[in-house]
């Protein structure tokens, strides 16, 4: 709606008249520029009674300020979207820049005309009239300096806006990059995890496979320890077990018997070969030659000797080397075997009244079958009491009512009965076996003796 209207400058009658003539009075002082067009009949004015719009410096901040305080709770595709529409904002922003400009463009044409139009009244009327038109002149220049203001203003306000365009053209493919990044990530991210799960998969059914294979394995194995427990408990039944032991008894007594002969015969040819030219007396070494046995020296004419004014010496005799190896403090007329002489030749080397006898074992000495075994079996149980029966002690039989206590220990091993200590010794440093020996006395003899009944 237009109004045909005239500059007021606030110059009235006492009685409130209206001054005829080409100008009315109008309210120059407004918020904002008045738009100006030329109308048929003259000078038109239109005021813009609109609602107040915000300056854009305010709505540019107020709207950055917003996407600053809201940055950290957007994700990356709403603050694209956001970057988006401020950019929009920024264009139209932008574009009403341009509109304004060409209004003022128009407002300033319009100014000059009117200047020009007053000017030309100016010259036409006299008096009060022309007080007025030279008065509302002035106005109109006072405009024309604001207007050009209000242009360089908005001149900057362009420049900022495209500035702010710009930037946010920016970070608006910055954020488009970004959501393409993060987008490739999430897919590759995506693939790994099902790779991931594909591989957790197929080591679920490797692992399925591999448990029914280990439990096919498992039952297998079962029944076969089932079968071998049953085969081993049927082996144990009580009668089974005797035919094993009496069969046992009899290998080991047969094969006694037939050592027994084989020494026998090796003792005769070789006594047969000493008694040629010899007539010194023969000595033979009497019992089993292997580990857990006692060697005597005995007379082949079976008259009985007197050891106490004869020196007795054992040696051991490598069987390739021949070297001769004397046994310290083996000087008794018995010599029970140790470990280190299986393998070897027992020699002992008898002199009495200047002359020198010897003898020697027909063949090697072997180890005990199971003496080492007990022995192991001792060790690995230290400080441990077994209750024995001890059936020989220093040569003298024991009757078999006698039970002693052995206590094998880390350090030594110790023979008791009841309170009463009969033996006890300390092992050795290089001891690896239990050294069964006469030589050193009673104690070892004990041992051996206990060691054969283990």
């Amino acid at each position: 709606m237009t109004w045909a209207a005239t500059l007021d400058y606030g110059r009235k009658t006492k009685n409130e008249d209206i001054r005829p003539g080409p100008l009315r009075p109008a309210n120059i002082i407004r918020n904002k520029f008045p738009t100006y067009k030329n109308g048929s009949n003259g000078i038109v004015i239109k005021l813009a009674d609109g609602p107040e719009v915000p300056p854009l410096k305010e709505v540019v901040a107020k709207e950055t300020e917003e996407l600053l305080d809201r940055r950290q709770r957007f994700s990356v595709r709403e603050l694209a979207m956001k970057f988006e529409k401020g950019l929009n904002t920024a264009t139209l922003l932008s574009k009403e820049v341009k509109w304004r400009q060409v209004a003022l463009l128009e407002r300033d044409i319009l100014l000059k005309n009117l200047k020009s139009v007053l000017e030309s009244l100016r010259g036409q009327v006299t008096g009060k009239t022309k007080d007025e038109i030279e008065e509302s002149i002035s106005m109109v220049e006072i405009l024309a300096v604001q207007l050009s203001k209000r242009e360089a203003e908005l001149i900057q306000q362009k420049t900022e806006v495209t500035e702010l365009a710009k930037s946010l053209k920016l970070a608006s493919e910055d954020a488009k990059r970004i959501v393409e990044e993060e987008r490739v990530n999430a897919n590759t991210e995506v693939e790994s995890a099902r790779s991931a799960v594909q591989r957790v998969q197929e080591a679920l059914q490797e692992h399925e496979k591999m448990s029914k294979r280990t439990g096919k394995q498992d039952m297998e194995e079962l029944k076969k320890e089932v079968r071998v427990a049953r085969r081993i408990k049927m082996l144990h039944c009580p009668s089974k077990a005797m035919d094993l032991e009496n069969e046992i008894k009899t290998l080991r007594k047969t094969f006694t018997e037939k050592s027994v002969d084989c020494v026998n015969l090796l003792k005769e040819l070789e006594l047969h070969k000493r008694l040629k030219g010899n007539d010194i007396p023969v000595f033979d070494l009497e019992g089993l030659q292997c580990l857990g046995s006692m060697l005597h020296i005995v007379c082949q004419n079976g008259t009985p000797m007197d050891f106490s004014n004869i020196s007795v010496q054992w040696f051991r005799i490598h069987p390739k080397e021949s070297n001769k190896e004397i046994i310290s403090g083996a000087t008794r007329p018995a010599y029970a075997p140790e470990p280190n002489d299986v393998g070897r030749y027992m020699q002992a080397e008898i002199n009495f009244g200047g002359e020198t006898a010897i003898a020697k074992t027909a063949g090697l000495v072997d180890p005990d079958a199971g003496l080492v075994d007990y022995v192991e079996t001792l060790v690995r149980k230290p400080e441990t009491e077994f209750n024995v029966v001890v059936l020989q002690l220093n040569g003298i039989d024991q009757p078999k009512e006698a039970v002693h206590v052995l206590n094998v220990g880390r350090l030594r091993m110790r023979l008791s009965k009841g309170k009463t200590v009969v033996a006890k010794e300390f092992y050795s440093s290089s001891m690896q076996y239990l050294q069964c020996s006469f030589r050193l006395g009673s104690i070892c003899n004990a041992h051996y003796q206990i060691m054969q009944l283990a």
